[in-house]
Parts: C-alpha cells; sequence; structure tokens
C-alpha cells in the first residue's frame, strides 16, 4: 500500500526494501532515504520522465556534482534549489505521494 503523506513513509524505512508495488520514483526516494545512493540511482536512471530526471538531479547534487545536477534539473523543469537536501528530499516525496493520491 502507498503511504498516505510524508510520515507514513518515514516508517517504512524500518523495512529492508520498498513494497514492489510502489510506483519506481517512489522507491528510488525510499532507497535514498535509506542511505542507499546506487539503489535510488539505479531506478532513477531507468525513468525517463520528468520525475526521473529531478530524482536523478538531487543524486548529483548529493554528490557534489553540480554541473551534472544542473543539466538533470533543467531536464526535469526544474531550478537549481535553494534548500537543503533533506528538505528536497521531502518534497519529492511528498509530490509523489501527491501524484499518485
Amino acid at each position: 500500500m502507498t503511504p498516505k503523506d510524508y510520515n507514513d513513509f518515514t516508517k517504512t524505512l524500518s523495512h529492508s526494501r520498498p513494497p514492489g508495488q510502489w510506483p519506481p520514483a517512489l522507491r528510488a526516494l525510499w532507497w535514498e532515504a535509506k542511505g542507499d545512493w546506487e539503489a535510488s540511482h539505479d531506478i532513477a536512471q531507468d525513468l525517463h520522465t520528468p520525475m526521473g530526471s529531478w530524482i536523478h538531479a538531487y543524486l548529483h547534487r548529493k554528490e557534489g556534482d553540480r554541473f551534472n545536477a544542473g543539466y538533470w534539473y533543467r531536464q526535469a523543469g526544474r531550478p537549481f534549489p535553494n534548500i537543503s537536501l533533506t528538505e528536497e528530499l521531502k518534497e519529492m516525496v511528498v509530490f509523489v505521494l501527491q501524484q499518485e493520491g
């Protein structure tokens, strides 16, 4: 079952993996929230959507590759953010949950 809000999403982080029925974007964000950059990136790079580009941008921003992140933010149609990575991750999770709801 897809979480109803960000708080529900964070409660699932005690599990060993995200539910398979979740949309790929939410699974990518879950892996990132768990601290598994590689698993998140593997999913994001196969998502050829604005959301996939946003996640990809965030991940490259997190690794400190501003140039690559900038490219992916442009692909996502989003400005380079001036918020913390934690805030952006939450924003992305809420966005995906709203799309699913």
